[in-house]
């Protein structure tokens, strides 16, 4: 018979496909002997058989649910519904993968009218037990029987207002019997139905309730934001409840083993005395730091920091704990990896192979690549003035501007605009996870450094304030109070993250600067990988770039970008425009020296490292005005001003623009075919490179161009163009005397060209495989088309996993490249390969390039020392079959 119910002690941490990471990290606590309140999980199959069942729970999974309850039972000396001495139990979500606060969790369940006194009794404590009650029935509610936390709250907040209380601790027993009979009564009201008393019809609607949050709308956003697979299911864990809410002996609260925003080696973390998890985590109380809980209760500290350790010697990971203290006892809750920020990981990392806890190449897998970004975004300009506003906790570091939103869907709807914006709400609800992608970053004005807000922003790596209640927010009035300061809706306000500061509008940033940890990080990297990095670089400028952040030569240099500067523009569109070769000729001798500028300035900024220099690409329409506005301006004129000589240069420049003209441009007279037509344009190019490199020789400094020969289809292409550039070669060494080496290859970015690699490989040193053109070439896509149109939908709809020009199309795009090399390297043993498209940064195709036995990849430099990282971690996954590469790169 199939398991689907395990008992903690039947578990243990490697079954988190079984049990979700929450109930494989519970047996595990339990197998190792820490003070969990017991309990079992329902397993991630039985959700997927609850789905199958067409949203039932299916008899067996109930047959053995009803088994471990009776365990859980005499376990407890308790009994679920027992109005003497009853057992209560929470019923939280539990997925492979942490999904915090997407799937929905319910707490005191047992409670009914008739437990809630003898809970009273036993605790000698009639008000904790109907303060317990209330929150049941408001979570219950909310949760299983889909009424608005709202009403609930509205309830209780003019009651407390009728008795002049100002918080919930001075509710009495009586007090809370009164709310909770208000409560009822909002339930009737919405399901026309009694709150259930059936303790075992709670626990069922409860499983139901959690099982069906697997697919609620916030749960689908963050998977698809996660790439986490919709198949696994959630578990289900119910365990016997502890209470935080016994009174000033008694509370809850968060904490991680280090701290996830800087990765200092502290505790940190956040409790309140006196109440339930919720509290903590929902951002409705404002916590106490963790370091107070050693002068209010010190023995508990005590115990609580020896469990950190031991849990994170345990796992050899930064620990995210959730703990409760019943009348001066310790239970922990929870355990699971700590979400951190690329800053945190990266010197947790280092730090523990410091402290002998990991080595090196588990450190290496431990900081995923995307986080680096974070790390190389800009931040305040402290030079500036600032003109400050408030002050809150700084929950994730980094620095945003943009014009205030008070609603999540405003956020979303502004942002999918390219308007920048920052989402200010009193606290942030799971509810709120599409207006927080949307946003540059996010203010709360309640809430603590544990709260959802800050979770969320940190796996983000946005920006983050919390808790700032200097803050008065009137979300209906879309305006928000400090002092006598009125902030309103499309405001623009810049944030610290680092520091908790919110200042009135916009502050210029400053470029990142890359830690020590950061850079030791990397020199593993760069030790471990078996696969070059290079970057994408046009100018100088970014070539510096480049080489600062560690690249290892330039990928692919477009030359057209050089031809875009404004001065040149004149000169560009008069070699297009000329009627003979010897007008032609003369537009490019002035801009041979041009050329020549821009590569000996990359050249010294790579110091010596391999350039590849893409000739020409695009096709020559791009160089020329816009035909539509250009008719429009040859009209007025041919209306108000016939004899302007104005106008015939016009009339001139567009029945050119006219005759340039393509039906479908990116598949017409550009690359490789431009230069067959007008080879003089490649000659003025290599000729650039080759005085370029003969100026730097004068210097005595080494260069290693690579002249790449962009959209081949046809061996017979490539090698026309191979004898232009050599003979161009030839005659710059002859007229300077001077020397120098340089190869030449070809981008493959046409399906033929990768068929016949073979034939291509004989006339190529080199392939660069250009896997933007060849996505679009392999689907047939046009990518300005398909992105604007109905890739979205594609992907929503599970037609495409990824976006293909994003993440490399292993199954397609992919079998082309590998077809490429394999042919390529049998014609040639020693063709070097690498791929230079946007996937050259991205961590799923560096693993991909590094399998397929690419020598390189080639990617934006800011992206850099994320592919360093990456091809380190690709290289270590699969170093139990290597392959020879070759790292010249």
């Amino acid at each position: 018979m199939e398991k689907f119910v395990y008992l903690f002690h039947e578990g243990n941490g490697n079954m988190k496909e079984t049990l979700g990471g929450k109930g494989a990290n519970l047996a595990e606590m339990t197998r190792i002997g820490l003070p969990v309140p017991y309990g079992f999980t329902i397993s991630t199959q039985a959700c997927n058989a609850y789905y199958d069942a067409g949203k039932t729970i299916p008899s067996i999974v109930e047959s053995q649910l009803l088994g471990a309850l009776s365990t859980l039972e005499e376990k407890m000396g308790k009994k679920l519904g027992d109005p003497e001495n009853p057992l209560l139990v929470s019923v939280r979500s539990g997925s492979v993968f942490s999904m915090p606060g997407m799937m929905d969790t319910v707490l005191n369940l047992g409670m009914n009218d008739e437990t809630v006194v003898g809970m009273g009794k036993l605790t000698n404590n009639p008000r904790f037990a109907y303060d317990s009650y209330r929150r049941f029935i408001q979570m219950f509610s909310n949760v299983v029987l889909d009424i608005n936390t709202f009403y609930f709250e509205q309830l209780l907040e003019e009651t407390r207002e009728e008795k002049g209380y100002s918080a919930d601790p001075e509710m009495t027993a009586e007090d809370w019997r009164e709310v909770i009979e208000g409560y009822k009564g909002i339930v009737k009201k919405h399901t026309r139905k009694e709150f259930p008393q059936d303790p075992k019809e709670q626990l069922i609607l409860a499983i139901n309730a959690v099982f069906n949050s697997w697919n609620n709308q916030r749960a689908i956003v963050y998977r698809r934001l996660n790439k986490i697979p919709d198949h696994l299911g959630t578990a289900v864990n119910i365990q016997s409840m502890v209470f935080g809410n016994m009174g000033n002996d008694s509370g809850t609260g968060v904490a991680f083993t280090r701290n996830p925003s800087t990765g200092e080696h502290v505790l940190y973390g956040e409790y309140l005395i006196n109440a339930q998890g919720e509290d903590v985590v929902a951002g409705i109380r404002t916590p106490q730091p963790i370091q107070t809980l050693k002068d209010e209760m010190p023995a508990v500290y005590k115990q609580f920091a020896e469990t950190c350790k031991r849990l994170e010697q345990h796992y050899q990971e930064m620990q995210d704990i959730e703990f409760t203290v019943e009348r001066g006892q310790l239970f922990i809750l929870q355990t699971r990896h700590g979400k951190r920020t690329a800053q945190a990981a990266i010197r947790i990392a280092v730090e523990m192979v410091e402290e002998g806890i990991i080595d090196k190449k588990t450190a290496l897998l431990r900081v995923d690549p995307d986080q680096l970004n974070q790390l190389l975004h800009r931040r305040i300009d402290d030079k500036y003035e600032r003109t400050l506003l408030a002050k809150g906790l700084p929950a994730s570091p980094g620095a945003a501007t943009g014009q205030v939103v008070f609603d999540a869907d405003e956020a979303e709807e502004l942002g999918n605009t390219g308007k920048k914006v920052i989402l200010v709400r009193p606290e942030t609800t799971p509810d709120d996870i599409h207006g927080i992608v949307a946003a540059q970053a996010i203010v709360t004005s309640r809430g603590g450094m544990t709260s959802h807000a800050a979770v969320v922003a940190r796996g983000m790596g946005k920006a983050c304030i919390c808790g700032c209640d200097a803050l008065k927010i009137d979300v209906k009035a879309k305006q928000f109070t400090v002092k006598e300061k009125v902030i309103n809706y499309g405001d623009v306000i810049t944030i610290d993250g680092s520091t908790g500061e919110i200042m009135l509008g916009e502050i210029p940033m400053i470029e990142p600067q890359l830690s020590d940890e950061f850079q030791l990080l990397l020199a593993w990297a760069d030790q471990e990988r078996k696969i070059g990095v290079r970057a994408n670089a046009d100018n100088p400028e970014d070539a510096g770039k480049a080489f600062e952040f560690g690249a290892g030569g330039i990928g692919l240099c477009r030359t057209e970008h050089m031809f875009m500067d404004l001065k040149r523009i004149p000169i560009v569109q008069k070699m297009i425009l000329a009627e003979s070769y010897g007008e032609r000729k003369e537009a490019l001798e002035e801009l041979l020296p041009m050329q020549q500028g821009d590569f000996e300035g990359i050249f010294e900024a790579m110091q010596g490292l391999p350039v590849t220099i893409r000739l020409l690409d695009p096709p020559l329409h791009e160089f020329l005005p816009d035909k539509e506005e250009l008719l429009v301006e040859v009209t007025k004129l041919q209306i108000l001003d016939p004899a302007s000589p104005e106008l015939k240069k016009k009339e001139l420049l567009l029945k050119k623009v006219r005759q340039l003209d393509e039906y479908n441009p990116m598949l017409g007279h550009r690359g490789c075919r431009l230069g067959m037509v007008y080879p003089e344009i490649y000659e003025m190019q290599a000729k650039a490179i080759f005085y370029a490199a003969a100026k730097l020789a004068d210097k005595g400094m080494k260069v290693q161009p690579e002249i790449m020969i962009p959209l081949v289809g046809h061996v017979n292409e490539l090698k026309q163009m191979r004898q232009l550039v050599i003979d161009s070669a030839e005659k710059v060494q002859e007229e300077t005397e001077k020397q120098f080496e340089y190869t030449i290859g070809t981008m493959i970015e046409i399906p033929r060209a990768a068929i016949t690699a073979d034939q291509i490989a004989l006339e190529a040193d080199f392939f660069s495989f250009g896997t933007n053109d060849l996505t679009q070439t392999t689907f047939g896509y046009s990518r300005d088309d398909a992105e604007g149109k109905f890739l979205q939908n594609y992907i929503e709809n599970k037609v495409l996993a990824d976006n293909p020009f994003a993440v490399l199309d292993q199954d397609g795009v992919g079998k082309l490249v590998e077809m490429g090399v394999r042919l390529g390297r049998e014609a040639k043993p020693t063709l070097k390969t690498g791929i230079c498209g946007e996937h050259g940064g991205e961590k799923t195709s560096i693993d991909f390039c590094y399998k397929t036995g690419l020598d390189y990849v080639s990617c934006s430099p800011y992206r850099v020392p994320l592919a360093r990282l990456a091809a380190a971690q690709a290289t270590i996954r699969h170093e139990s079959n290597k392959k020879e590469v070759y790292t010249t790169a």
